[in-house]
């Protein structure tokens, strides 16, 4: 041991405080090289601890690293205030995983600073006091153990807000060469959707123009206005069934509101502003997806201005009103994971510029506003002649105009809002057949997969297709009948077809259908036998 390790130890035999000094006089430049080499021995055991650490961890639990990356997602919301670490700042971190914002922080403790603590506990009546006194201006602060709070300090997962990835610089919302094209948006329709080809047309071309507007923001300080949407079409005629394969086709989040549930604010019912709730939960409470989302509020047609009433028309114009800023873009505090606000729940600011509103309706009496403008300068002699042809038209929807929507009872504010304006065509007997069976996941290749399942093939005739398209026509619902209808026959099939496992093929007739007669059975390996192994349905 050299001379200057010697003295080292023996001034430590003397008392450790005394090391430091000593070799700070004795030799300085030796003194910098020794402690430098204990520093960096120090940090590599440190960090070789570390990795013990962590990889015994990892090994003991392979989940905690994935659970810890989730919880990273998510912001910290305040116990108290449930205001999010976003809106509240940074938090303070207690027991149990709850964390407090330094607002909710500096007024417990100045209100706790001015009570006498032994008092409290020997006098229960003054934490009463003290609870009252804590609850002004912050009504979710009580005073309690926070040992008893186990399992109450986190928030449900459906009131937990994503965080705001951070955006480098001019980053894009989206990427606008990853937009499908209108075509390609309408060929991945087409596989769904049968019929509507100018619906289908017209919504390919009004979603690629948003998306590009989200994506590029402005081009040459030219802001591009909100390609909103009204779509005008008569029950059943797929108006919901449209716009939810376009969102699961293009992976947004979608919305789905019925106006007849919304009212003006402070009136029992939905708030205009729930909509926009339903479609943060459906983005998973990520608010930057959220803002690029779709919403749909169906059944438009029934806040229309009520007519020759002299009560405030909560659920009508007063709704149209309401929705306006929310149809143009504007910056929305909606409770995060319920449909109103209170102490409870946290809220979130959702900007709505770059949500896409499409409003969807039947419009039941737009079709006599549209046939009296038709007529109006039409001579008496002609007027019962083209009343009767206009009668039998099925496309009169398609000619309906801005001052039709206006007469229904829809305000010029709320159609300025909604710039493309279209129909869809009622269905005929022959769309009905084909949406039986052509879409990629038509209603009869779902019953033929529950079948496949119980290694029973299922056909239809020809005949029986028609017939049930026969039977939704009757009914007037449009698509919505057909699986009512085929719910009715297949009862008795899907009962029975189980209890034999020799039935290897059941083919539907149209006297099954019709209940004059009953389905086609074939046994495995044998041919078809003349035999009825299921009950005829009674006619109705």
């Amino acid at each position: 041991m050299s001379d200057f390790d010697r003295k080292d130890w023996d001034q430590d035999s003397k008392g450790p405080e005394n090391i430091e000094s000593n070799r700070k006089e004795q030799d300085p430049d030796r003194y910098k090289e020794v402690t430098d080499a204990e520093k960096t021995i120090v940090a590599d055991k440190e960090e070789d601890a570390s990795v013990i650490e962590t990889e015994a961890k990892a090994a003991s639990d392979p989940n905690d690293t994935e659970d810890a990356k989730k919880e990273s997602e998510y912001e910290d919301v305040c116990f108290i205030c449930r205001r999010p670490e976003s809106k509240a700042g940074k938090m303070f971190k207690l027991p149990n995983n709850i964390t407090v914002c330094s607002d909710c922080m500096h007024k417990t403790m100045d209100t706790v600073s001015q009570f006498d603590y032994m008092g409290m506990l020997n006098n229960p009546s003054m934490m009463d006091d003290l609870n009252k006194s804590m609850g002004q201006g912050f009504p979710n602060i009580r005073f309690v153990n926070i040992n008893d709070l186990q399992g109450e300090g986190g928030i449900p997962n459906k009131q937990r807000l994503k965080k705001k990835k951070p955006k480098n610089g001019e980053e894009p919302v989206l990427d606008i060469h990853k937009i499908p094209a209108p075509h390609q948006i309408k060929a991945s329709l087409d596989e769904y959707v049968i019929g509507q080809e100018h619906a289908k047309k017209v919504i390919s071309v009004a979603v690629y123009n948003h998306y590009k507007r989200v994506a590029t923001g402005t081009m040459d300080d030219i802001e591009i206005e909100k390609s909103n949407m009204l779509m005008i079409g008569p029950t059943g005629s797929g108006k919901t069934y449209l716009v939810k394969t376009l969102a699961r086709l293009l992976d947004v989040p979608l919305a789905l509101a019925d106006a007849t549930s919304l009212t003006e604010a402070g009136y029992i019912g939905d708030d205009i502003e729930s909509v926009i709730s339903k479609l943060l939960a459906a983005a998973d409470n990520d608010v930057e997806r959220a803002e690029r989302g779709i919403v749909f509020i169906d059944e438009i047609d029934k806040i229309a201005k009520k007519k020759n009433t002299n009560s405030r028309d909560v659920s009508g114009e007063s709704v149209q009103q309401g929705m306006l800023r929310l149809l143009e873009g504007a910056d929305v505090e909606v409770p995060v994971g319920a449909n109103s606000k209170n102490a409870m729940v946290p809220l979130a600011t959702i900007n709505t510029r770059n949500i896409l509103f499409i409003c969807g309706g039947a419009f039941p009496d737009l079709e006599e506003i549209i046939k009296q403008r038709l007529t109006k300068q039409t001579s008496i002699g002609f007027n019962a002649e083209l009343k009767d042809r206009f009668d039998n038209d099925r496309d009169l929807l398609s000619r309906v105009t801005v001052e039709d929507l206006k007469k229904f009872g829809m305000i010029p504010e709320f159609l300025g809002r909604l710039p493309v304006i279209y129909t869809l065509k009622a269905l005929d007997r022959d769309m009905l057949v084909k949406i039986l069976m052509e879409p990629k996941n038509a209603i009869l290749k779902q019953y033929q997969k529950l079948l496949e399942l119980d290694e029973v093939q299922l056909k239809f005739d020809q005949e029986a297709l028609e017939a049930i398209a026969d039977k939704a026509m009757e009914r007037d619902t449009g698509a919505r009948a057909l699986r009512a209808i085929i719910e009715e026959f297949m009862l008795d099939i899907m009962y029975e077809i189980p209890k034999d496992d020799n039935i290897g093929t059941v083919t539907i007739t149209r006297e099954y259908i019709e209940g004059t007669g009953g389905p086609r059975i074939e046994i495995r390996n044998q041919a078809e036998l003349p035999m009825h192994m299921i009950e005829e349905k009674p006619q109705e």
